[in-house]
């Protein structure tokens, strides 16, 4: 188990990260999510025991990794932003670099022959890296992550400057490693940390602001439900007007496409009441349907405080 316990990072007068904690357990897919500036990457890179903390402490089984680096870097593998490649060599020559650098104890030939076919670069060992695609290279950065079969892997924006195919790809292959590996993927991609991670910590100004489950994040911001109306026959103010009439509605507010967004106070069902109100003034109801928040509404609402994906009438 990957325990980080509230370390803080300065430089200068700036705080990078401000008392973060998180775990991972064994073979699970911790997902960090935040704006790019949020703090993730002096996160990895203290996890990793590349940069030291002011304060707090990160423990790997146990071990203490910034205090006794070089032992508990044995069990990380780590895929920076930009993978840390030798374009000269070939990824053989490469790989062999790595098992060399890392003390690697196991045998090397099918170490190796384990690592490609599982990262799918059998077809390219024997080949310049300065000449394989940015998908090949990702995976080769992957693969030097893996020697050692380390227990846990730190993967940075893995999956960034990847053509869509790719991008697919590369989050299957996450999914097969987090089956045996436990796995902190770093990302300000939400599509990305839904798809790949059983648990989502979300940073923001170097603070963590939600640490669980994608389902248990949206359970506890389900108060944040939206009733969507479409009306025909009437102006925006006179809407406004009588929707904010309504017993139970909170804000009324109007979408790109035309629709009012109406937030209900927590749990009231309005349906009934928007109805009557479109009848007794004449107006024709289009459509009237329901809205669960999303992961992106709320991490907008928890990163800015509001949801940027609609207009609000003032």
């Amino acid at each position: 188990m990957l325990e980080v316990k509230g370390i803080s990072k300065r430089y200068g007068a700036h705080k990078a990260l401000d008392s973060v904690s998180f775990k991972a357990d064994d073979g699970e897919i911790v997902g960090l999510l935040g704006a790019n500036g949020a703090g993730k990457s002096t996160a990895m890179n203290i996890i990793t025991g590349y940069i030291s903390a002011n304060s707090g402490s990160v423990s790997l089984d146990g071990k203490d990794i910034l205090e006794n680096a070089a032992e508990a870097r044995k069990d990380i593998g780590y895929l920076p932003e930009i993978p840390p490649l030798y374009t000269d060599m070939t990824v053989k020559e490469y790989l062999y670099f790595i098992y060399d650098l890392k003390k690697c104890r196991l045998p090397k030939i099918s170490h190796m022959k384990d690592i490609c076919s599982l990262v799918k670069i059998d077809d390219v060992y024997n080949r310049l890296i300065k000449n394989l695609s940015k998908g090949y290279r990702q995976r080769v950065g992957f693969a030097q992550a893996l020697v050692g079969d380390p227990k846990t892997l730190i993967l940075d924006e893995p999956t960034v400057g990847l053509d869509p195919k790719q991008i697919v790809e590369v989050r299957s292959l996450i999914k097969k490693l987090g089956k045996r590996h436990t796995v902190i993927l770093s990302s300000h991609i939400l599509t990305e940390v839904q798809a790949v991670c059983d648990r989502i910590v979300i940073i923001d100004k170097g603070k963590v602001i939600a640490d669980d489950t994608e389902k248990n994040i949206l359970a506890k911001h389900i108060s944040d439900r939206r009733l969507f109306v479409t009306v025909e026959g009437a102006q925006r103010e006179k809407l406004r007007i009588a929707f904010e009439a309504i017993a139970g509605v909170k804000k009324v507010a109007f979408t790109s496409d035309s629709s009012v967004q109406l937030t209900p106070e927590h749990e009231k069902d309005i349906r009934r009441a928007v109805f009557e109100t479109v009848a007794e003034n004449g107006w024709v109801l289009l459509e009237m349907r329901s809205g669960e928040p999303t992961l992106e509404d709320i991490f907008m609402k928890l990163t800015h405080g509001e949801e940027n994906a609609e207009e609000e009438v003032s």
